[in-house]
């Protein structure tokens, strides 16, 4: 996996020096007040702009998670070009955040059920469900939560922040993320949904490999 980049550095900086603070439930997300240098920190982390790309080192792996991972989804998005922009882009936010990208698949997937204009009866938006106070929160009230980048870019921000928090504790802060902290159920479903339906490593490209009729000891790559 590759460094994390600065703004998401600094962001965790910011969040293991701010205060945590009850809020008033807001749908998927609780409103919390925040320290003035962690919403920099989420400003300068949602802010970058380099075009995503999918970031698996060794070629052969990229082809075979896009490959494996567009079958998957092909009942949800039936367009294969859309499809495999979606999951580049959810492969380069997640990975961008320091998150396992099937993980964030198990998330979008009990959120939204990969729907992109989903709204929640709260008022969350999109693939990750983001409730629209963090644009205002982040300082971008421009940003359309119903952009398929955007609302992946946030959703992952949002998720790391939380994540920060939580000093690492991925159950506590997918409690967070829905605004349901301390419960299982939840972070119960998205390991669920994670290990069921979109669980990965490397060691299946190996099996792959071996199945095909050109992978023997003699076989030229």
């Amino acid at each position: 996996m590759s460094p994390m980049p600065a703004p998401l550095r600094h962001l965790a900086a910011a969040c293991a020096l701010a205060l945590a603070a009850g809020g008033a439930q807001a749908g998927a997300q609780q409103y919390e007040p925040m320290a003035a240098s962690v919403r920099a920190a989420l400003h300068a982390a949602v802010s970058d702009a380099v075009a995503p790309t999918l970031p698996i080192a060794d070629a052969d792996e990229r082809a075979q998670w896009l490959a494996e991972m567009s079958r998957r989804l092909r009942k949800r998005i039936p367009d294969e070009a859309y499809r495999r922009e979606l999951l580049t882009t959810i492969h380069y936010e997640a990975t961008r955040a320091g998150l396992d990208p099937q993980m964030v698949l198990g998330l979008i997937q009990v959120e939204s059920n990969f729907r992109k204009y989903a709204i929640s009866s709260a008022g969350a938006r999109g693939y990750m469900q983001v409730m629209p106070f963090w644009v205002k929160v982040i300082g971008r009230p421009d940003d359309n939560l119903f952009h398929l980048r955007t609302n992946l870019r946030y959703g992952c921000i949002i998720l790391r922040h939380y994540l920060d928090i939580e000093r690492g504790d991925l159950y506590r802060a997918l409690g967070r993320y829905n605004g349901s902290l301390g419960k299982s159920h939840y972070p119960n479903l998205v390991r669920g949904a994670w290990e069921k339906h979109w669980g990965w490593s490397p060691q299946q490209l190996a099996a792959a490999a071996q199945a095909r009729p050109d992978a023997g000891p003699g076989a030229s790559r």
